[in-house]
């Protein structure tokens, strides 16, 4: 039995391993052969590749699409391929033949069926490091820490009571006056002894702390000595922490007032309240509630009758007509504010505030980060750490237009002195970023400014080489 063991778990890892390998292959293959004219969930100078699988079998054409991958023209010339025919539109530029075996265009197409995007994190940018344009919303950790504080106050001050009513209560319950009144309510009351108050107050005690082994959110950060910065405080608390100790201290509040009436009961079974007391709590819940006492009842007995059934005209409670006089003093507060003097803005004019505000401080981001790079101020870099990035970067994602020399393949060769969008480096910039009609895809979304600007400065070192026949015009 543990030998079939054994041989189940060796066949499952060697499985996992070959699915893994795989599909690393597969994201290999990608961005070798398609990245540079196909985007996973959007269109570029070629389709969207996502769900490729599924459209060609939806047109019951699934083995055909290797074919398509190899070699294109091929399919669309022998004519039986309606998906190929509907495609070969999509773009003035002819998908190249592509040197791949059957094996490498199903584990590319198996990348694409099992892609999940992955969480860009927040990274400053060092030496050619790809800097995210994602700007991210720092809590305010200072007023944090004051509500974390509060929170903290209140969590322990409730632990306090709840220990102090529970201890209470139980000394109550072991009373012999307690003990006796109980032996003579024996026939209505069943349960109410020191054990029970225990039992109910470990009950929730375990519940509680089920809540915090089980809350995966409160995760403080401590600051360490060498990493504190100016005006920082030492502790990094979250908002979720801040809810979290909402929560537990809601929770305490209620195990509060459930002690209270335990302890309440307790004390009812022993002392009578006194007449006062009662006639106290009467107004109070007539001035509250506006009830009347049953003794009364007959004063606001309405005529009509039912089935022996009638009906009481009792008033609205007076904290609901307080609450609805509230509503419409708010409503009105409201239409004055937003639509007579319009000194509050509506949804819109906010949003629209608060995106200029957004402009601003990424504007005041990029610069900061030395990303305030684009078509109007882009200069050409000569240093060979920057022509090496831009290098590596044309080489990952523009070699299968451009080929590795810049020659030309399907796009223009970028090496002889005819130029179609202008060869100055703020041309090429723009060329590069926002791409152009003919086919030239815009890389804005995979590159930042510098990055752009890097393999811009290499395209226009690049020497002379022959390729593709020339394009546009001679620009000395």
């Amino acid at each position: 039995m543990k030998s079939i063991i054994k041989a189940i778990q060796t066949m499952a890892i060697f499985l996992f391993l070959s699915t893994s390998l795989h599909a690393q292959d597969g994201e290999a293959l990608f961005k070798s052969k398609c990245n540079a004219c196909h985007l996973l969930d959007k269109n570029s100078t070629g389709p969207m590749l996502k769900d490729v699988k599924k459209k060609w079998a939806d047109a019951s054409e699934d083995a055909l699409l290797v074919d398509w991958v190899k070699n294109s023209a091929a399919l669309i010339a022998g004519g039986k391929s309606k998906m190929a025919n509907e495609i070969k539109g999509f773009s003035a530029m002819e998908m190249p033949a592509q040197e791949v075996t059957t094996e490498d265009v199903d584990a590319i197409l198996t990348f694409v069926d099992n892609y999940v995007p992955k969480e860009v994190a927040e990274t400053p940018p060092s030496g050619n490091a790809e800097v995210t344009k994602e700007i991210k919303m720092v809590p305010n950790y200072k007023q944090n820490l004051t509500f974390f504080y509060l929170l903290i106050t209140i969590f322990i001050l409730l632990i306090a009571v709840i220990f102090i009513m529970t201890n209470a209560t139980t000394n109550m319950v072991k009373h012999e006056l307690f003990k006796t009144k109980m032996a003579e309510k024996k026939d209505t009351i069943k349960t109410l002894n020191s054990s029970g108050i225990h039992k109910t107050i470990l009950t929730l005690i375990a519940f509680f702390g089920l809540m915090v082994a089980n809350n995966n959110s409160f995760a403080l950060s401590y600051v360490s000595n060498g990493e504190i910065k100016e005006n920082s405080p030492w502790l990094l608390v979250e908002m979720s922490d801040i809810y979290f100790l909402i929560i537990i201290d809601c929770v305490l509040i209620g195990i509060v007032f459930y002690i209270r009436k335990l302890f309440k009961d307790a004390f009812g079974m022993i002392y009578s309240l006194p007449e006062k007391v009662s006639k106290r709590r009467l107004n109070l819940n007539k001035i509250v509630n506006d009830i009347v006492p049953i003794e009364e009842e007959h004063t606001i007995l309405m005529h009509h009758e039912y089935d022996g059934i009638r009906e009481l005209d009792n008033n609205l409670p007076p904290w609901w007509v307080w609450g609805f006089i509230a509503t419409i003093i708010f409503a009105v507060y409201y239409l004055f504010d937003y639509h007579v003097f319009k000194t509050s803005d509506l949804q819109v004019a906010a949003y629209n505030k608060e995106m200029k505000t957004a402009e601003k401080e990424v504007k005041a981001y990029l610069s900061k980060m030395s990303m305030n790079v684009d078509e109007t101020n882009a200069t050409l870099m000569v240093n060979p750490e920057d022509l090496t990035a831009g290098k590596s970067l044309f080489e990952t994602n523009c070699v299968t237009c451009h080929n590795p020399k810049g020659e030309g393949n399907i796009g223009p060769n970028l090496t002889d002195k005819n130029w179609i969008y202008g060869f100055d480096v703020k041309d090429v910039f723009k060329t590069i970023k926002t791409g152009t009609a003919n086919g030239m895809p815009e890389h804005s979304s995979k590159f930042n400014p510098i990055q752009i600007q890097q393999v811009a400065s290499f395209v226009l070192s690049l020497p002379e080489t022959k390729g593709k026949e020339a394009q546009g015009t001679i620009i000395k």
